[in-house]
This record gives C-alpha cells, structure tokens and sequence, in this order.
C-alpha cells in the first residue's frame, strides 16, 4: 500500500504540470490584458509598459510559464495581480469555504443518492422504482444555477426558511449544498441500483435468502457493501465536479469561496490566480482519487492496486 501511495504521488507531477499549462495557454488566449486594467483606461503607453515590466508580462510566454514552474516547486504561488497578496494566502482563505460546501454536497448526494438506489432496486419495477428513477432523471438534467435560484425564490424570498445569500451559518449552507448535492445523488442513486441488481442476483445471496437470514441484513450487510464498490468510483469523481460546481453555485448565493474567486481572477485576468486556485482544486481532485482507490481496497481485499 505504501508503495501505491508513493507510485501515485509521483504520478501527479506530470498530471499538474499539464494542468498549469493548460490553464496557461488558455488564460494568454482571454481578450484584454491585465497591464491596461491595473494601470488604467487613460494610462499613458509608458506607464503601461512598465505596468508590464513589473509583472512580467513583456517576457517571452516559454520562460513566463518556466519561471512560475520552478517557483511553484519552491512552494510559491507567486503575488494576485489585483491585490498583490500572495496567491496562496488568498486561496487558503477562501478554499475551507469551499471544502465546507463541497462536504455537506457530498454527504446530501452520498445519503440520498445510495438511500433511493437501494429502495429502487429492492422495489424493481414498482411505483416507488419508477417514480425515484424521474426524480432522478430530472436531477441529473436540471442546471445548478438554475436550482439554485429556483431554491432561493421560493425557499428564502416566498418562505423566507434560509438566508437568500452569504455564508455562515448551518441555514446559509443548506440552499447551497441542496442545489450542488442534488444532481450527484441523483447520478449516485443510478448507479446503486444497477450495482444493487446484479449483486442481488448472485449465488451467495440467495444462499443467504435460503438459510432464513433477514432481508435487511441480506441488503445492508452482504449486498449492499459490495455494490459499493462502482458507486465510490461515482462519488469520488463527484466530488471533484462539486469542486469545480462551486464556480457557479457561489455565484449565485454569493459566497466567497474559492469558485467565486476564480470568477473574479479570470474576469482581471489575474493569471497567478487562475493558475493557483486551478493547481490546487486540480491537486485535491488527485488525492481524492488516490483516496477512492485505498477505499476499493479496503472494501474488497482481492483488488490489486496497480
């Protein structure tokens, strides 16, 4: 197990260095420059030249992406064009905001979504089957941003249940989890049910059925724990779309977290940033996926981790 662990950690260099390329190339392809925001529509061509001589902007692109390379191996995230504070300082403020949603989404989308899979497959081709497969349907389609505002106007403006925005609190943080939690419990609860099928449906359950053990402890206990094992694959990879869900949903509920930050860099063109909030959102969804597969182990122990 220590070995895989210290295999995939290395695995990640390549994996973050194409991250930050990306990221960059795409960011020198954004209209406007950030010279000309900082300095100011009226600013004179010297001033913005030496606006550019100051960040560094009036190197080649080559050695601007090497530079930010070797000081993000030294542990530097370099300065925020727009506030000249360490990058990494501003992202460390923002990111417990974010890992607080993208926790309580989680757990909405892991309860809900195993819950309805389990009874759907239990119930196979029942009123309760079909109804719970709509609703799932119609989360998996339905827009965040569109939920979102949907929660808001009838929860917090009609009811006036939960704060309209901010964050805070337990009742600032319910709209917002519902809204990102709902589409993955939706894509969770798919997934359990047709795990659940085919698990259901093995020898050594019905040997279980045929000894007189109890259906409960047959579909908690010996089926359920092995038609987990697809389904941690779906949650890991949603929790790090909920990472990247935050942008808009912290939008709407205006949220400082570490998705309206990036908002507001890419809107400044704050190319450390863009690059530092991407790095670290991109470093988090890795070591998820590291975590998804130590849990396969321990789930099922004649999983080879490769």
């Amino acid at each position: 197990m220590l070995v895989f662990i210290i295999r995939r950690i290395l695995q990640m260099i390549p994996v973050l260095l194409g991250v930050t390329l990306v990221v960059f190339l795409i960011m020198q392809m954004v209209p406007g420059d950030p010279a000309v925001l900082l300095a100011g529509e009226g600013a004179t061509p010297e001033k913005i030249a030496e606006v550019r001589h100051q960040l560094g902007l009036d190197k080649p692109l080559a050695l601007q992406y090497l530079n930010y390379v070797k000081d993000v191996a030294q542990g530097d995230l370099g300065e925020s064009i727009r506030t000249n504070r360490p990058v990494l300082s501003e992202i460390m403020t923002r990111l417990p905001v974010t890992i607080e949603l993208a926790a309580a989404s989680i757990l909405i989308t892991i309860v809900l979504g195993v819950f309805a899979g389990v009874v759907s497959a239990t119930k196979q081709y029942t009123v309760a089957d079909i109804s719970l497969m709509i609703v799932a349907l119609l989360g998996v389609s339905l827009p965040n941003f569109w939920l979102g505002l949907m929660l808001i106007l009838y929860f917090s403006v009609k009811l006036h249940l939960f704060p309209v925005a901010g964050w805070g609190s337990f009742m600032h943080m319910v709209l917002p989890a519902l809204t990102l939690g709902t589409s993955g419990a939706a894509i969770v609860a798919r997934m359990t049910r047709s795990s659940m099928l085919e698990v259901i449906r093995q020898d050594y359950i019905r040997t279980a059925r045929a000894k007189g053990v109890k259906e409960r402890v047959i579909v908690y206990k010996h089926a359920l724990k092995n038609a987990l094992i697809p389904v941690v694959t779906v949650v890991g990879l949603q929790f790090g779309s909920l990472l990247g869900g935050t942008v808009l949903t912290e939008s709407v509920f205006a949220i400082n977290g570490l998705g309206r930050l990036i908002v507001d860099a890419i809107r400044m063109r704050d190319l450390p940033m863009v690059q530092g909030a991407v790095l670290v959102v991109s470093v988090i969804f890795v070591l998820v996926n590291l975590a998804v597969d130590i849990i396969y182990r321990s789930l099922n122990k004649r999983i080879e981790l490769n």
